[in-house]
Parts: C-alpha cells; sequence; structure tokens
C-alpha cells in the first residue's frame, strides 16, 4: 500500500466509517499499526515495541480498526470458489476444522467480479463441510449473497450446476496446455466448454494467492480467537480491493477466454436455496453447444 493508498483509506474510516483519534493516538497511527499486524503477523506486543504504546492501547485501536472496516462492505456478481485459512478454535472443536494434512482451517467462501474485486466473503465454516452447503449458507441468511434470476457465477464441481450457479461437466478433462494454446483442441463439447470454464474461472485462484501473499495473518497458524479471526479475514478481503481500487495493482486479463456471461433466462427475482432442474441443465447443455460450435466456426473462417 502506497502513501496514497493509506491517505485513502484513512479518509474513508475517518468519514465514512466513523473512525475517531485519540490525544495520543492519531487515525493515522491506528491505521498504521491495524495494517503492520495485518500484513507480518506479528502479536501485539512487537507492535507495542515498535510504535511505543501500552499492550492495552493496541488491542483497544485494533478492535476500533478492525470495527470500522467492516462498515465499508459491498455486493455485486462474480466468479466463486473456496480457500482454506488457519485458524485457532477451541480443542474441542478442532476435529471438525481439521484438514487431511492436519492443519486447522476454516473454509471460506470467496465471489470475485471481473473488476478484481472480491465481492463477497463468508468465513467461519468447517473445513469438513462440503461446499455447496457452504453456498447455501450464503444466499439464505439475511444480507447473504445476492443471485438474481436470470445470472449465474461460475463455479467449479465441488458445488451443484443448479439455477444461478454454472459448475463445469463432472468426469469431463482435457490438459491444462489447451487452455493457453489457443484453438479447440478439446475433442468434444464438453470437453471444450471445461476448458473455457477454467480458463475464465481461474482468475480467482490468482486472486486467493495474491490476497494471501498481501497479508501474513491469512497464512501462519492464528493466535486471535474464532469470532475475531473471520472478522480479520472479512477485513483483508475489504482492504484488498481497496488497494486494487486505488493503486491498480490487480489487472484483469484481456485475452481472457470468458464463458458467455449473459442472463441465462428474464428475470428480477432473487434466488434464495438451491435446487437442480432438467430446465437448467439444459439451458447449459444448449449454452455448451453453440459455445462449442461458434469456436468452430471462427476456427475455420
Amino acid at each position: 500500500m502506497d502513501r496514497r493508498c493509506f491517505a485513502i483509506l484513512c479518509t474513508l474510516l475517518r468519514t465514512t466509517g466513523g473512525l475517531v483519534g485519540t490525544e495520543v493516538v492519531d487515525v493515522e497511527e491506528m491505521v498504521a499499526m491495524f495494517l503492520h499486524i495485518l500484513a507480518h503477523d506479528v502479536k501485539n506486543r512487537v507492535v507495542r515495541r515498535q510504535f511505543v504504546k501500552l499492550s492495552d492501547t493496541v488491542s483497544r485501536h485494533f478492535n476500533s480498526v478492525l470495527n470500522v472496516v467492516l462498515r465499508l462492505h459491498e455486493d455485486c456478481l462474480g466468479a466463486l470458489d473456496g480457500t482454506y485459512i488457519k485458524v485457532n478454535v477451541n480443542a474441542t472443536d478442532r476435529p471438525r476444522y481439521r484438514m487431511r494434512k492436519g492443519e486447522i482451517t476454516t473454509n471460506v467462501l470467496g465471489v470475485y467480479d471481473t473488476n478484481g474485486d472480491f465481492v463477497f466473503v463468508l468465513p467461519g465454516w468447517e473445513d469438513s463441510t462440503a461446499d455447496s452447503r457452504v453456498l447455501t449458507d450464503a444466499i439464505s441468511r439475511p444480507n447473504g449473497l445476492e443471485v438474481l434470476k436470470g445470472y449465474y457465477y461460475l463455479c467449479d464441481v465441488g458445488y451443484q450446476n443448479v439455477e444461478g450457479f454454472l459448475a463445469p461437466y463432472r468426469g469431463k478433462q482435457y490438459h491444462l496446455s489447451e487452455c493457453h494454446g489457443g484453438g479447440n483442441a478439446s475433442t468434444t463439447t464438453r470437453e471444450f466448454f471445461n476448458m473455457k470454464h477454467f480458463s475464465a474461472r481461474n482468475v480467482i485462484e490468482t486472486a486467493f494467492g495474491l490476497l494471501k501473499e498481501r497479508w501474513a495473518i491469512l497464512r501462519g497458524k492464528s493466535y486471535y480467537p474464532m469470532q475475531v479471526q473471520t472478522r480479520m479475514i472479512t477485513v483483508c478481503f475489504l482492504l484488498h480491493n481497496i488497494i486494487n481500487q486505488e493503486m491498480n495493482i490487480v489487472k484483469m486479463p484481456e485475452d481472457l477466454d470468458k464463458v458467455d456471461s449473459h442472463s441465462a433466462t428474464i428475470g428480477l427475482d432473487e434466488i434464495n436455496y438451491i435446487e437442480s432442474s432438467n430446465e437448467w441443465t439444459q439451458w447449459r447443455d444448449e449454452l455448451v453447444h453453440n459455445m462449442f460450435f461458434d469456436s468452430e466456426l471462427r476456427n475455420n473462417q
């Protein structure tokens, strides 16, 4: 984060979020301490020495900035996926949060748009929870993920192919080199669709990688309580957006192969539950057929 972006963030937190400094610590120093903890994954005692503050002061201002940043949340459409972030939970809950490799993590749902922003995030679910269940929770909770009928998110095979969520075909493989080699190397319409789907949706994997690279607190074993940790995860996503918007660091590839993102059907109602249907399955098949033969036509011209 450069100085200009830092100044913009402080102004946002002061004017929009209502963050107020004290006689001893101004807003800029509060935010600097907060960002230092997220970016370097250091404990309060380290910040206390570096900023010459009392431990209680560091803790109090950390939570103040944490709460204010959470007020800057936003919503939109895009691709979605889950990622795993290490957390600290009670001993009795550890089996539910334990990954196969033994790490204790939470399953975080993230939604990413074509501008390079995360537009929805839902941390807190156990590692053992199926992605489809996390998604069901996301769209059913108050102020949850908004999905208008007639539009969809791209998602991977861990999710059901249902209205509002376009998944690839199961069991249809392709070579990753096909995604970047140009032309239509796939032998079937479904393989071709899966290749294009992967290429369009893979940007969210890159975004998760950049997010974790930027905020070290998302990479290491957490020493914060679970409730605080899930709030910090959300804040890291929001700060990612601010840095992206103000510094123009994240750029979507101009030559990215995209799955047709036009509306699937006509309607303005929201999707409030996940339900498979023959209509949605047939619509995907028609979309795949049209995409494949449009590509064949262009290649033969």
